[in-house]
């Protein structure tokens, strides 16, 4: 009898394991933006972005802000022309969607 219950607590403890949910990513995928240094166009990545965190692009600045924001992750991104996720402007981009060419971007919020 107390072998049994072992197995079930055991059997029990697991499944608890894995059914806690993992971590708060906005999903699989990319959020991919454009932007200049040096004079040349670069393309910067964010990979699993955490979701509801405000997230400045590091390399936008106030005269060149990141340009044409590609949405390749699982969650729904809004995008805002100022840092801190503020400025007027701000605009969803739904999973799989691409910004008008040329938009301008320096931080991001993921849902």
């Amino acid at each position: 009898m107390r072998l049994r219950n072992a197995a079930i607590a055991a059997a029990s403890a697991v499944t608890l394991v894995l059914a806690v949910p993992g971590s708060a990513n906005a999903s699989f995928g990319e959020f991919r933006y454009t932007y200049r240094d040096a004079g040349a166009e670069r393309t910067g990545r964010l990979v699993g972005p955490p979701s509801g965190a405000c997230v400045n692009l590091a390399e936008a600045t106030r005269e060149e802000p990141a340009r044409t924001p590609k949405n390749r992750t699982g969650a729904t991104a809004t995008v805002f022309p100022g840092p801190d996720c503020a400025g007027d402007g701000s605009y969803v981009l739904r999973p799989g969607v691409v910004a008008p060419e040329g938009s301008a971007v320096r931080s991001v919020v993921f849902s």
